[in-house]
């Protein structure tokens, strides 16, 4: 396996249905006006566009390609691992790389995320240790790294939720005088979640510091996004009083560029931006999820032509940015990191049998001492049944 692939094909099912994702894409062009910020289109070529540009070095492209492979590479083997029952559950980010290293990288140190639970990307640009990642989906822990160590909220489960913490977190520094800014992640389904449209309220009327970052994949686990709006999702944004934009989600550089902006419009006082990144989802919503079920193989094989990791890589081989030494290298460190990964799962000790009570309220509650009391009564009396035997 190749560190750049993307994950096997699944077999074609008889009578899935046709997606109605391009003719839905089509159908949402606004006339006269640029739809997306491209910057390296899916042959590899760099464009330029009006309003947002880049010019990284040749030694940042070969680190955004290094995270994007790396990336990629990790969460393939989390996947495998959670098909092998060392996982419960595992929500894959591939064909969604560029979107995430390219808004992760634009991030300043003091800056806050505050992610979903597929930010795996994210995480990798905010130096959290990609096997922390996995003692949730292994049942061992409620997340495993200290949130303010990285700026890097712990994965919310709960769908939409985490705008409402983004914004809040937002207010309070603005409050405080500070000149940092939040990052909010959540998908296109979120988007149909009433915590979102708070979020987006509370943020224009307080011109909070926060940038939401949309990843529009294209399917909220089985529901299309023609399901959840009439309007591009990044229009939005207008009927609460601050812009939105839409990149291309594909698109590594788009997205550092317009990411880049968009917090530096928010630590200058300027306010809330939505960003829409147009992206696919190219794997399961989850593990437990079966995409041939609703969306048919053509879609997917026409979202491969637009793969991240394979645009860039063709940018860096026309330009004679890396050789043979380069791409080999970093095949080895995919796959010691893929090892280390392995390893740390399957070395995880299990919690202790009390520690569900713990870090539920910063200082205690009345109901979860009574619960704790209960459970420590309830495993007690196994013990008791044993010793009786």
């Amino acid at each position: 396996m190749t560190v750049e692939s993307t994950a096997a094909r699944k077999p074609r099912r008889s009578g899935a249905k046709r997606s109605t994702t391009a003719r839905n894409a089509k159908k949402q062009q606004p006339a006269g006006q640029t739809e997306l910020v491209q910057l390296l289109t899916p042959e590899g070529e760099r464009v330029e566009h009006p309003e947002y540009s880049i010019d990284p070095t040749p030694e940042e492209l070969r680190g955004l390609y290094r995270d994007m492979v790396l990336t990629r590479r990790f969460d393939a083997e989390a996947t495998t691992l959670q098909r092998q029952g060392e996982l419960g559950l595992w929500a894959s980010l591939l064909g969604q790389e560029a979107a995430q290293i390219g808004s992760g990288r634009a991030l300043n140190d003091a800056d806050y995320v505050f992610p979903t639970y597929r930010e795996h990307g994210v995480a990798w640009c905010r130096g959290v240790d990609p096997t922390n990642l996995l003692g949730m989906f292994r049942g061992v822990n409620h997340g495993g790294w200290d949130p303010n160590s990285n700026n890097f909220h712990l994965y919310t489960i709960v769908i939409g939720s985490q705008a409402l913490h983004a914004t809040g977190y937002a207010m309070g520094v603005a409050k405080d005088g500070g000149d940092s800014a939040v990052l909010a992640y959540f998908g296109d389904g979120a988007s149909s979640q009433g915590d979102v449209a708070e979020s987006f309220t509370f943020s224009a009327v307080y011109n909070a510091p926060v940038v939401f970052f949309c990843q529009n994949n294209q399917w909220a686990i089985s529901e299309p996004t023609e399901k959840q709006t009439r309007v591009p999702l990044y229009q939005r944004a207008q009927g609460f009083g601050f812009p939105g934009v839409r990149v291309d989600g594909n698109d590594v550089l788009a997205c550092l560029a317009v990411t880049k902006a968009a917090l530096e419009r928010a630590r200058t006082g300027q306010g809330p931006m939505l960003i829409e990144a147009f992206t696919y989802r190219m794997g399961a919503h989850t593990t437990s999820d079966d995409p041939t079920r609703y969306r048919s193989p053509e879609e997917r094989e026409l979202w491969e032509t637009k793969d991240p990791i394979l645009r860039l890589r063709t940018l860096l081989t026309r330009e004679g940015l890396v050789d043979d030494a380069y791409f080999a290298d970093l095949e080895r460190e995919s796959d010691a990191l893929a090892k280390r990964v392995r390893d740390a799962v399957r070395a995880m000790p299990d919690p202790e049998d009390m520690a569900l009570f713990e870090h539920v309220y910063a200082d205690g509650h009345a109901l979860v001492d009574e619960e704790r009391a209960q459970f420590a009564e309830y495993q007690a009396s196994f013990v008791t049944a044993e010793e009786g035997i």
